[in-house]
């Protein structure tokens, strides 16, 4: 029997075995492509949120200054008047502020519990007055939409007269100094006693921004 094969250009011709490969790599590279634009994305959109609460959190720090001004200013005007020894809940003052607890109760978050003590000690509105609902009734300040609160707390564990009750935080009177000499005598350097006074600042902002500045004073 007689067997005849056709040649092409030199070659026996097969059957094709391979056809739509192509499309199925390129249908694969193209979803690893897609999948990394995808990644890349949210890595960017991750990155500009970082960024601007960071942002926010910067400008509640800046927001927390003028509530310390402004508490500053009027424990100096009070303390002129002597009228520190006893509480001011019209400017959220306390005399006897260090006889309160510093640690908030079982199962409380410390921003429950700094909201707990602001409201108790009838907190200063930076902008607006607070009203019946404590320092969420203060006012946002039109440029950073922060709202600022503060309040002052002498460190006394009782009110009064701060050198006749003996329980304040205060400088000594006097301290012993002595030179490195051996012929150096030992003195004593008198000063008046300060007393020391804590103001706390909360600043609630955007984006569930909050922010604590605490700041010692001392008159």
């Amino acid at each position: 029997m007689l067997t005849i094969s056709f040649l092409v250009a030199g070659r026996t011709r097969y059957p094709v075995k391979q056809e739509g490969v192509v499309l199925v790599i390129a249908l694969i590279v193209l979803v690893a492509m897609t999948l990394a634009a995808t990644a890349l994305v949210r890595s960017v959109d991750t990155t500009n949120i970082i960024a601007g609460n960071l942002s926010f959190q910067q400008a509640a720090l800046h927001s927390a200054d003028t509530g310390i001004e402004q508490a500053i200013n009027w424990l100096e005007s009070a303390n002129a008047s002597g009228s520190l020894n006893s509480d001011d809940d019209t400017h959220g003052y306390s005399s006897a502020g260090s006889s309160d607890g510093q640690n908030p109760s079982p199962n409380e978050t410390w921003d429950a519990y700094w909201m707990r003590a602001l409201n108790t000690h009838r907190a200063v509105c930076v902008l607006g007055a607070r009203g019946s609902n404590g320092m969420s009734d203060c006012d946002a300040d039109p440029n950073t939409g922060n709202k600022v609160a503060y309040v002052i707390d002498r460190m006394c564990r009782s009110s009064g007269s701060a050198t006749d009750s003996g329980s304040c935080t205060a400088s000594p009177v006097s301290t012993p100094v002595s030179g490195n000499g051996e012929e150096a005598n030992e003195v004593q350097l008198n000063a008046p006693s300060v007393v020391y006074y804590r103001i706390t600042v909360r600043v609630a902002g955007p984006r569930n921004t909050v922010s604590y500045v605490q700041s010692m004073v001392s008159l």
